[in-house]
């Protein structure tokens, strides 16, 4: 998730075991504990821009390297905190606010390495947002509050707080999933796979993707009291082996293709208005859309190169009224 998520997790984990005394400490130790882990984000390179994205989330995130960011930021933190904590307690609350990166960044649909070395997965249980302002003020505000009181207790609140809405993402997740299938089944289509992960900021409306006979179908799906579905668009499923030609085989962008499908967790399809651009399926700036949020751009007459990485966030006025419609379970304008 965002920094701010991350930072306030890690401290009401951390300054949740603190004494009242080591409250302020415990919250900023925790803080930078679980944000020190997106430092991997300064692992990139001009000449590939894809080595940013095999790399973020990746061994930093990994359950096996608690351990190890959690001694990193207790060093970091360490001429700071000297005399308010002993080192072992500040490594104490720096592991536990570590602890929850990986662990949070898994609940987002981006996909964690979790498991490494022992194995290469992107996790990613997709129950909440990449950004999620209804999960990370009301904890800020508790954090913030047993800052001011040197009260435990409100760190534990808000602990609690999170992992509900979290469970609450989960509950979610499931119905939006019961309503994709419903809606398949209607189309005579066979799921041979699917996702559904929530669109930005909120539990209400989720993007459903799912691929059948060849073809990936994107629909909203909104699931309130009731539920409702906003029929999306199609675009044949992309296999990075079979179906860029232009890119000779062996070449630095046919590898990097593969890359990218790996990244994708395997949802790659080109994008609808230029054929040079392969898309991560799992995004788009509206949920019924299959234009890629980002991609990257091949050039086959310059197949030795490394691909370009590009973002495509425009959205307009259309786009906006679309879908806040779609989240307040109207009809489309």
């Amino acid at each position: 998730m965002d920094p701010i998520s991350q930072g306030v997790t890690g401290a009401a984990l951390a300054a949740g075991f603190a004494t009242p005394k080591q409250t302020r400490p415990a919250l900023v130790a925790g803080a930078v504990g679980g944000m020190i882990a997106d430092l991997d984000t300064l692992i990139r390179s001009d000449a590939d821009p894809l080595l940013l994205l095999d790399f973020h989330r990746h061994f930093s995130h990994a359950l096996i390297f608690i351990p190890i960011g959690g001694l990193i930021a207790a060093l970091l933190l360490w001429p700071l905190l000297r005399r308010r904590l002993a080192f072992r307690q500040l490594a104490l609350f720096t592991t536990l606010g570590y602890a929850t990166a990986g662990l949070l960044d898994a609940c987002t649909s981006y996909g964690t390495h979790l498991l490494w070395p022992f194995s290469d997965a992107r996790i990613a249980w997709n129950v909440v947002s990449i950004v999620d302002p209804l999960y990370t003020l009301p904890m800020l505000v508790l954090v913030i509050w047993a800052a001011r009181q040197t009260r435990p207790a409100l760190a534990r609140a808000a602990l609690v707080f999170g992992l509900a809405w979290l469970a609450l993402g989960w509950v979610q997740r499931e119905r939006a999933e019961a309503v994709q299938v419903a809606l398949a089944a209607e189309r005579g289509h066979r799921i041979e796979r699917a996702e559904v992960k929530p669109t930005l900021g909120n539990q209400l409306l989720w993007r459903s993707i799912y691929r059948s006979g060849g073809r990936y179908y994107v629909d909203a799906v909104r699931v309130g009291i009731g539920s409702r579905t906003y029929p999306g668009a199609s675009v044949a499923v992309l296999e990075p082996d079979r179906d860029v030609p232009e890119l000779p085989a062996g070449s630095v962008q046919s590898a990097d293709v593969r890359r990218f499908d790996h990244f994708s967790a395997g949802w790659l399809a080109r994008a609808p208005q230029r054929a040079d651009v392969i898309g991560d399926l799992r995004y788009a700036m509206l949920p019924t859309s299959v234009d890629p949020l980002w991609g990257i751009v091949i050039d086959p007459a310059n197949a030795e190169r490394h691909v370009r990485f590009e973002n495509f966030r425009t959205l307009g006025q259309d786009g906006k009224a679309a879908f806040l419609a779609m989240l307040s379970g109207r009809d489309l304008p």
